[in-house]
């Protein structure tokens, strides 16, 4: 039997891990549980997962919990962290959203854990320390972003060596069909409008943007050590397809099922086996037609600076999140439009020389920076909750 701390248990990412787990009974206990301020859902979990230990990082609605459950309840980021190490835990998955991911993951992989990771800011911020830190401690990260999913099954029994390219598949986001002046009049309740997937806000929104794509691609040159030439995003809207690796010999394998993040979720849990779920089996003539063309970097140039950060390397990735992190921040308060995200972005990534080699203290440190700057440009006062502390 396996044990799972769920970090971000009340997020999206997080409900449906423990909706896996719930149909899994046999296979898996829950060893702790994290949410950012929401402890009448943290309650409920504790009592149904008979969860010893829990983590609030609002410290006064974690003093709140303490009185209502027999948990062991931490507060802060620190007791996030505290969980990531648990001896009790044979596998920490991190489904925290921004860069406030990046500490617990590290502790997990330094105490010797696997980790699952939804926290895609982790490698887009900090990805090549963090991958030095798992080669070291012998640590695996099992994507559960559905796109890495796919290529890590893909890749499951071959040899790296032979992969000619990997292709990321991607939706278009709510606005796909938009037209650029249309693009200005958005607003935050049309950007959550996703048309295939069901994804907490900044995830929804980057996904309108095409940085989450932009994210991805980074994200599969840290897995897979693949180079950014040999990688290719390419619209897909019926979201069938996951992603596609092509071999040397122009063979490609691809991975299919209905849009349900339950499924990668639960081969991450439960690999190398796979094992029963109800979710919906593939129709493929109900399908009918899978199309794809080229996303459009003008309308969306978010993907196109997110490549480029990555090409450059060093502590430009991680002023892109930082302020991209603020800037959809600012865009669900409804204080800049939709199109004003890449133009903060890029006045960031213009605005900044980078260092190449960081450590993970210089990167967290620059993270910092970056966003107390942004925040300060568009007037914005700190907020209790860090976003994405779910």
């Amino acid at each position: 039997m396996k044990s799972v701390t769920v970090l971000g248990s009340t997020g999206s990412i997080g409900l449906q891990t423990l909706d896996v787990i719930r149909k899994n009974r046999k296979d898996f206990t829950v060893a702790a549980l994290s949410c950012g301020s929401n402890i009448d859902i943290l309650e409920r979990q504790i009592r149904e997962f008979e969860v010893k230990t829990a983590a609030v990082f609002d410290e006064r609605k974690a003093k709140e919990l303490r009185a209502r459950v027999p948990a062991r309840v931490l507060s802060g980021l620190q007791g996030i962290v505290e969980l990531a190490k648990l001896d009790s835990a044979d596998l920490v998955l991190n489904a925290l959203v921004g860069s406030i991911g990046i500490r617990p993951t590290v502790a997990a992989i330094e105490a010797g854990k696997n980790v699952a990771l939804a926290n895609k800011e982790t490698l887009v911020s900090a990805g090549v320390p963090v991958m030095e830190r798992a080669k070291k401690h012998g640590a695996v990260l099992f994507p559960v972003d559905s796109e890495h999913s796919a290529i890590f099954q893909c890749l499951n029994g071959e040899n790296k060596g032979s992969v000619r390219r990997l292709i990321i598949t991607c939706s278009g986001g709510a606005f796909r069909n938009h037209a650029p002046a249309d693009l200005r009049r958005v607003t935050a309740a049309d950007a959550l409008k996703h048309p295939s997937w069901n994804m907490g806000a900044k995830i929804t929104v980057d996904s309108a943007t095409l940085m989450n794509k932009g994210f991805e691609v980074i994200e599969a040159k840290m897995l897979f050590g693949i180079d950014y030439d040999d990688i290719e995003v390419v619209i897909h809207p019926q979201s069938i397809i996951h992603s596609l690796v092509e071999f040397a010999d122009c063979s490609v394998l691809a991975q299919l099922s209905n849009p349900d993040m339950r499924l990668p979720i639960q081969y991450a849990l439960t690999y190398p086996a796979r094992v029963g779920s109800d979710c919906r089996p593939l129709d493929m003539a109900a399908v009918k037609t899978l199309s794809f063309s080229p996303p459009d970097t003008g309308r969306f140039p978010c993907i196109r600076y997110a490549i480029q950060a990555g090409r450059t390397g060093g502590t430009m990735p991680c002023v892109l999140n930082a302020a991209n992190e603020v800037a959809v921040r600012a865009f669900l308060a409804g204080k800049i439009g939709f199109m004003d995200i890449p133009e903060l972005v890029l006045k960031k990534l213009d605005g900044h020389e980078p260092c190449m080699n960081p450590d993970i203290e210089e990167l967290l440190a620059l993270d910092e920076r970056i966003k107390r700057e942004t925040m300060h440009e568009l007037h914005m006062e700190r907020e209790p909750l860090p976003a994405g502390v779910i």
